[in-house]
C-alpha cells in the first residue's frame, strides 16, 4: 500500500517537473503572424472583423462534417455485421445509403456542389 502511494507520488513529481522544464526551455514567439493566424479558415484576422468570408470553405466545412457523420453511422454497421441478421442489416444499410444519395441527388440538383456560384 505504501509502495503504490510513494510511486503515484513520484510519478506526478516527475510529470510536474518535465512539464515546468519544458515551460521555461521553449521559446514562444507571440509576434509571429503565422503562428497567431488560423490555418486555411478563409478570412485574414488582422483585417476587419465584419468582411464577408468564403462561402467555398463553409461548403468544404458543411460536406466534412457530412461525411464525418456518415463515417460515425457506418462503422457500428460493419462491427455488427456479424451478429445481427443479415438481411435486416442489409436492408439497413441500403436504407441509410438511400437516404445519402437522395441527399447528395438534392445538392447536386439544386447546384450546392458548383464551385461557381
Amino acid at each position: 500500500m505504501m509502495m503504490i502511494f510513494f510511486m503515484t507520488i513520484l510519478i506526478c513529481l516527475i510529470s510536474n517537473i518535465m512539464m515546468m522544464i519544458s515551460t521555461l526551455i521553449s521559446k514562444k514567439s507571440f509576434l509571429d503572424r503565422e503562428k497567431c493566424s488560423p490555418f486555411e479558415c478563409g478570412f485574414d484576422p488582422k483585417s476587419k472583423a465584419r468582411m464577408p468570408f468564403s462561402l467555398h470553405f463553409f461548403l468544404i466545412t458543411v460536406i466534412f462534417l457530412i461525411f464525418d457523420i456518415e463515417i460515425a453511422l457506418i462503422l457500428p454497421m460493419i462491427i455488427l455485421y456479424n451478429t445481427v441478421n443479415y438481411k435486416i442489416w442489409m436492408m439497413i444499410n441500403i436504407f441509410f445509403f438511400f437516404i445519402l444519395l437522395l441527399g447528395l441527388y438534392q445538392e447536386g440538383n439544386q447546384n450546392m456542389l458548383n464551385w461557381t456560384n
